[in-house]
Formats: C-alpha cells, structure tokens, sequence
C-alpha cells in the first residue's frame, strides 16, 4: 500500500485529503499541532471504511523537531504499513492573519514565515530519505499570490515563494522521478484565519466565477488525483483551485 502524509490532516482541507487519499487505497499518516481529537477523528472514520491512517504530533514551524519527526514516521510506517518508504507528501499546514502591511508585527511575519516557507523547505528536506523513488510533493498555496487581496501581504508573500520552491523542487527531485506540483486554493470553507463570516462569504461568493465558494473536499480532490497515477504527467504545475476567482 502507498502512504501518504499530509501536515495539518486534522482539519478543513488536510482532512478532506485524507479521506480522499483514503478511498483511493492510500494509506495516510496526518499531522496535528494541537487538534489531537480532531486527528484521531479524521483516523477513525478512516478506518471506518477499512482504510489504515495514523497521526502524529508535528509543530510545522519548529525546525529542530523535524529529525526526531522523522524517526517517528519511520517508525509509524513500520509499524501500521510493514513499509520503509512514504509515497507522498502534502505540505498543508498552516493559519491566516488579516492585518494590513502598516501594522504587521515582525512576531507575526515571523510566525507565518516560518509555516509557510521555512517549515515546508526544511520538512520536505527532512523527509526526503523517507520519500520513494516516484513520490509526489504537493504544496498547498493560494490563490492571493494571483489576486492582491488587502490583509494577508506576508501569508501571501511566503505562499508565492513556495510557489516557486515547488518548480525547484521539481528540478531537483528528478534525478528520482520525484514529482512536485502546487495546489492554490481560492476561497474555501475552512476555519483559516478564523473562518468566514456570512458577509464575507457572500462577498466572495460574487468575486467567483461559478458564484459561491468552495468546499474542502473539492480541494483534496485534486491533491489526491496528483498523488496518484491520475497525476503521473503532472510536475512542475501550479493549479488553481477556485471556481475562477476575480477572472
């Protein structure tokens, strides 16, 4: 069985990868900072269907946690899969601020940078031992790396530079046939950056194409099928994923 692990899997997004990933025959390990239920939530109904998953602990912009991370993969994928290999990588986790640039704290930008770029650089640098020959990367960014949204200035900073970390990555994971591509989701409902409220989401609603927005699961669809041999011919890529927002 081919496993995949999916950071921030307790939730939104991460979650619906999972299961998705899961109804495909994948195994999954999903990460959780402080949505331990959550995680154990996402494994049960999981395993519910007869799939196998796991989740394990992992504070994403804590570098010095990553080694001993990965001694726990290690061990996880020995113990529920009788594997030595991940066959997938989704670098997921992540939270939202809305402050705009004149009052953004260098705490913040810190903080965001160090999920968003720094985590998923070092993580996947990592993990890469772990990865098989033939893997898949996904990064998730966003869709306000194309759309200047006022608010999120840094968040979308940091998701356009792992925009381009993915095309390297790409690049240099070929000797291994190591595929990286980016998901950009648009508006979503999640609980990023606290959710959205009714107005808001009617507002965005209006700035899409296709007149609402989007759901987790029409997101993880897409992970899930470049994780797969759905997705074998895809590298390199940047998908959006928004119902055509502000076209």
């Amino acid at each position: 069985m081919s496993v995949i692990l999916i950071t921030g899997g307790s939730r939104g997004i991460g979650a619906s990868t999972a299961i998705e990933c899961a109804r495909r025959g994948l195994g999954v390990i999903v990460t959780y900072r402080s949505g331990a239920d959550a995680a154990a939530s996402v494994v049960h109904r999981i395993e519910e269907a007869n799939g196998k998953a796991a989740a394990l602990e992992l504070d994403v912009g804590n570098v010095a946690s990553f080694e001993a991370f990965r001694d726990a993969v290690e061990q996880t994928l020995e113990r529920v899969w009788n594997a030595q290999r991940l066959n997938g990588l989704v670098n997921n986790a992540g939270y939202g601020i809305y402050n705009p640039i004149k009052t953004v704290t260098e705490a913040e930008f810190d903080g965001l940078f160090n999920v968003h770029l720094k985590g998923p650089f070092f993580l996947t640098q990592t993990l890469l031992p772990l990865l098989a020959d033939g893997a898949s990367i996904v990064n998730l960014t966003s869709a306000t790396t194309r759309v200047a949204t006022s608010g999120v200035a840094p968040y979308a900073s940091f998701k356009g530079a792992l925009e381009v970390l993915t095309r390297y990555m790409a690049k240099e994971f070929s000797e291994r046939r190591i595929r990286a591509n980016a998901v950009a989701p648009g508006a979503i409902r999640t609980e990023l950056g606290g959710g959205l409220t009714d107005e808001f989401e009617a507002l965005l609603a209006s700035q899409t194409a296709l007149g609402r927005v989007g759901e987790p699961e029409e997101v993880g669809r897409v992970i899930a099928s470049l994780l797969s041999e759905d997705g074998a011919w895809i590298n390199a890529q940047s998908i959006e994923v928004a119902g055509g927002y502000v076209i």
